[in-house]
């Protein structure tokens, strides 16, 4: 571990004892003294605070989407859909009917305690999740969350008659008290899975996402101990709901708009940096070597023949780092550099290739790369060992997961009695790198297939 990584959390983590300190502090002296557990009945006050949090809710939900879409990432699915539908919640059961002139009645108002804990309960469940999803996933999620949210308030409309009421003058429900109670929990979940997040893995958004978490762990804790959740009243907990809401906006503001966004560009352009350095310094110094063998007095003819292949070599190698750090920097689409490639493969006619991509197939930067490469080395194989005439790529989709296959109509092998080759080792450890399973097929006369397929 990096001592300056391990600073940070540290830092973060006092910075937390602290704060909880001091929320705890201030949440006990409201407790025990009575006197000090005011309420204040401004239904303008109340307005105003639960649009501010709806606004900033739906911009964090934003953010969150346009990092998804980047990345793909299922934490940025769950943070999105979770902000959102909080946001909406709000919208429809607090701010809509106000806005209309008409009472919140007690279907809305819980409706919109349950929207608070459904959309809570994405947000906890972000920091615990891993792998990414499709583009269709946070669509798919979104509507059934928002549905699930409607039915919950049919549901309650049904039940209007048997539903405690939120008005100052009744005792708190035992109901409320229970919902504030898991709204709590999912609080603190999202502050451990967060913090515990930013000790893997040192990204600074799960800093802001913890912090925002504590804030809003305690807000629920004050509205516990507030004696309603009255729309037309203003209690301690929605103060720390805006500040929590304020913090999330500017952490997530500045998290994706500094860093995230940037960070898979300066991955990929280090990752191929490293590439031309493990790959087209092998080659040049292959030329070298030659050169010195044939400068000492080694047989011409081989020498040569064996010199210009590594040129060649190394000539394909300098034009796949083009098509690469143009790939990475967004100049050029990946199915486009791989075509280009598989053109540079095959010009001598040597090799027949049929690439066949599937456009639903999206890839993560990382994975470009490193499916660029296992291509390459694939190919590479094919055209050294099986004799082959002719190979197909494809990259698509098939129940759900997404693949890539090379295949030949090469003389095959017995993977029994022949052992692994360098290109092999090298695309299971490619696989490996991006969280995928490798199989390969072959037998004497029956060419060879192999297949990656890539993460969930």
């Amino acid at each position: 571990m990096r001592e300056d990584g391990r600073d940070d959390f540290q830092a973060w983590l006092w910075g937390e004892i602290l704060l909880i300190g001091l929320l705890g502090s201030s949440l006990a002296l409201f407790v025990t003294r009575h006197d000090l557990q005011t309420r204040i009945s401004l239904p303008e006050l109340g307005l105003v605070l639960h649009t501010v949090i709806a606004f900033a809710g739906a911009i964090i939900a934003l953010l969150a989407g346009i990092r998804y879409a980047v990345e793909g990432r299922r934490v940025d699915l769950f943070l999105c859909v979770g902000f959102l539908v909080s946001s909406v919640s709000i919208v429809a059961f607090s701010i809509g009917p106000v806005v209309n002139d008409d009472p919140v009645h007690s279907p809305e108002a819980w409706a919109a305690v349950v929207g608070r804990l459904l959309g809570w309960a994405l947000i906890a469940a972000a920091p615990f999740v891993r792998g990414r999803s499709g583009p269709k996933a946070l669509a798919n999620t979104a509507v059934a969350s928002c549905v699930l949210l409607l039915l919950a308030w049919l549901a309650l409309r049904s039940w209007a008659s048997g539903l405690p009421a939120l008005d100052p003058t009744s005792d708190t429900p035992w109901l409320l008290v229970g919902a504030l109670s898991a709204l709590a929990l999912l609080n603190l979940l999202a502050l451990v899975g967060f913090g515990k997040r930013f000790h893997e893995r040192r990204e600074d958004l799960d800093r802001w996402l913890a912090l925002g978490s504590t804030l809003m762990l305690f807000a629920s804790l004050h509205y516990m101990f507030t004696p309603v959740l009255a729309p037309a009243s203003v209690s301690r907990g929605d103060f720390l709901r805006v500040l929590a809401y304020g913090l999330l906006l500017v952490g997530v503001w500045r998290a994706i708009s500094n860093a995230e966004f940037g960070r898979a560009v300066a991955d990929e352009r280090a990752r191929v940096a490293r590439e031309i350095h493990d790959g087209l310094a092998q080659y040049l110094f292959a030329v070298s070597t030659h050169a010195a063998m044939l400068q000492h007095g080694a047989p011409k003819e081989e020498t040569l023949t064996k010199l210009k292949e590594a040129a060649d070599a190394a000539q394909q190698e300098a034009r796949f780092a083009i098509l690469a750090l143009s790939t990475a920097a967004g100049n050029a689409p990946f199915d486009a550099a791989l075509h280009r490639y598989i053109e540079f493969l095959t010009a001598d006619g040597r090799l027949e290739v049929d690439l066949e991509i599937d456009p639903a197939v999206r890839l993560a930067p990382d994975e470009q790369i490193e499916v660029f490469r296992i291509v390459q080395e694939g190919l590479a194989n094919v055209r050294k060992h099986a004799n082959a005439t002719s190979a197909e790529v494809v990259i698509g989709v098939r129940e759900g997961e997404r693949f890539v296959s090379v295949r030949d109509d090469g003389e095959g092998f017995d993977g029994e009695f022949t052992a692994a080759g360098q290109g092999l080792k090298n695309i299971r450890a490619r696989t490996k790198s991006i969280e995928g399973g490798f199989t390969l097929t072959s037998g004497p006369g029956r060419g060879t297939a192999l297949e990656v397929v890539l993460r969930t």
